[in-house]
């Protein structure tokens, strides 16, 4: 057994080769099935975000990486499973004190959306409700599909004259 191995999964990060994310995130899900990994890797996350990007006077919505050459991964750490890590193809190294990983705090989960946040509240068709998140921040808009079991809706935004739908979870809206 290694010095070193945490109890409970704790998010870490991950440096990779600038545009190698997804590159790296399925060669460590490769890692993790041969060295049959599951109890100890348990989700790999490329962080992204939903930017309006304009392009001969249309405007759309694109999910773009939010942070370039990081992925999340929540993990039961121990110095055994540093090497494999570590030396997968795509991967630099982990990100902390001397490449050593040091776990995200609370509040730094929070603030990237890694873990999902159950909300005390359901929607209907037909609700209105305010954006609380991302490119779209304080936007009202109207709901016309919702998944109260799974906390997922379907908005549409007016942009420019036009009705766009956008799917989101409850913790990225708030009812007005």
């Amino acid at each position: 057994m290694s010095k070193f191995m945490s109890t409970e999964p704790l998010w870490y990060v991950l440096h990779t080769f600038s545009g190698y994310e997804a590159v790296a995130k399925q060669n460590l899900e490769q890692v993790i099935e041969n060295g049959n990994l599951h109890d100890r890797i348990f989700e790999i996350v490329i962080p992204t975000e939903d930017v309006i990007e304009e392009n001969d006077g249309k405007r759309r919505i694109v999910t773009r990486k939010s942070m370039p050459c990081y992925i999340f991964i929540k993990m039961i750490y121990g110095d055994d499973i540093w090497h494999t890590i570590t030396h997968t193809r795509g991967i630099t190294g982990f990100v902390g004190p001397k490449g050593r990983p040091l776990p995200l705090t609370e509040d730094e989960i929070r603030k990237m959306h890694l873990e999902k946040v159950v909300v005390d509240f359901t929607l209907e068709v037909g609700d209105r409700v305010r954006i609380m998140s991302g490119a779209l921040v304080n936007t009202e808009c109207k709901v016309t599909k919702v998944d109260n079991e799974a906390q997922r809706c379907e908005v549409v935004v007016d942009m420019f004259g036009r009705e766009t739908p956008l799917e989101l979870d409850y913790s990225q809206v708030s009812k007005i």
